[in-house]
């Protein structure tokens, strides 16, 4: 089940990869995930000491938020990944013109995870191209559902 989508990442970028990955969060940050105050759009994906961080996610504290615990909306998060993986996307991420996007929010077995896309950037024509195959398809599609 999606929590929350990162459609601006399906516009200004080609996906070649994703993976799926977990998420070190605080007690009050799922709280505030299941309460649906996630917003992943501005977010994006940093590999530093062969970790990988979640950096510009912000995620609304509720006002019944602990009383203790001084809430910083947009702190860094680390990604839960496999070893292996991580290697894996260091060596693609250090080929140029790829970066890594967050996709996804949503929840697998009751734990919030993020989909990671292993992502290229998209020039102006290709989005321009991208729309038009769009409106194609809804195009045949209006047509289609008019001859029935």
């Amino acid at each position: 089940m999606s929590i929350v989508e990162n459609r601006k990442a399906l516009h200004d970028y080609f996906i070649e990869e994703r993976c799926e990955a977990g998420l070190a969060l605080a007690g009050w940050e799922v709280k505030a995930i299941r309460a649906g105050r996630a917003q992943i759009k501005e977010a994006y994906v940093v590999v530093r000491n062969a970790e990988v961080y979640l950096i510009g996610a912000h995620i609304t504290p509720l006002t019944a938020a602990s009383t203790h615990v001084s809430a910083d909306p947009t702190r860094t998060r680390k990604l839960l990944l496999h070893a292996e993986e991580i290697r894996r996307l260091i060596g693609k991420v250090e080929r140029a013109g790829y970066t890594l996007v967050p996709l996804d929010l949503h929840y697998k077995g009751g734990r919030v995870k993020l989909t990671v896309g292993l992502a290229r950037g998209k020039k102006q024509h290709d989005k321009r191209e991208a729309e038009k195959n769009k409106e194609w398809q809804r195009e045949q599609q209006r047509l289609i559902k008019s001859k029935r």
